[in-house]
């Protein structure tokens, strides 16, 4: 999707993104303390990098040794919520407006993450976005191979139409529940077949 679409329909949804915003961040304030935002280096358009900005979703508590506690042991009900229907990813919407970010590309990953997989580097081909294919094809139902060759499936072949359907798709995410879409996985790894042979094997 051209960066003025992406504009235009952020600055047609402003007011009640701004409701979200400011309702999320008191929460976070009263729920989880300060600070209410978490920053994180990911990997951007062309491999550069930039820092993406999220509403905190877990505490700062640590062990005697001084040490943050598992992942799992931060995250609190609230946290949950707030991932659960993104709410967490607001400030997000910031980095469309700087640039950084589409509404619609490849989810931001760590470097470690884009590393882990011989398909990272080309996602990197196009601007990562706010959601993408994969997060509206299964999501956390995807395995990680799969959700890169996805991410890049759409790479292949994103139009304007796409995007408008992915984004359309992200809000029935929200309130239906994450769902595998078979059919689009299968497409994407046999487009990429090389790293996966078992779609050759069982056609």
């Amino acid at each position: 999707m051209i960066r003025i679409i992406d504009l235009l329909l952020l600055f047609l949804v402003s007011p009640i993104l701004m409701i979200l915003f400011l309702t999320t961040a008191i929460m976070v304030r009263i729920k989880i303390g300060t600070p209410i935002f978490f920053g994180q280096d990911r990997g951007g358009l062309g491999e550069t990098t930039f820092r993406i900005w999220k509403f905190r979703s877990m505490t700062n508590e640590r062990d005697t040794n001084g040490d943050l506690l598992p992942d799992e042991l931060r995250l609190t009900t609230f946290g949950k919520v707030l991932r659960r229907f993104r709410l967490d990813e607001l400030p997000s919407f910031w980095h469309v407006i700087t640039g950084d970010l589409a509404l619609v590309g490849p989810r931001p990953l760590l470097w470690k993450a884009i590393d882990s997989h011989p398909l990272g580097r080309r996602r990197l081909s196009g601007k990562p976005g706010f959601t993408g294919l994969s997060q509206i094809s299964g999501n956390t139902l995807l395995s990680e191979a799969e959700k890169f060759a996805v991410d890049c499936y759409y790479l292949e072949k994103r139009t304007t139409m796409l995007d408008l359907m992915i984004l359309f798709n992200t809000i029935q995410v929200l309130f239906l529940g994450e769902k595998r879409d078979e059919t689009l996985i299968r497409q994407a790894k046999l487009l990429y077949s090389e790293y996966f042979p078992e779609v050759v094997e069982n056609p």
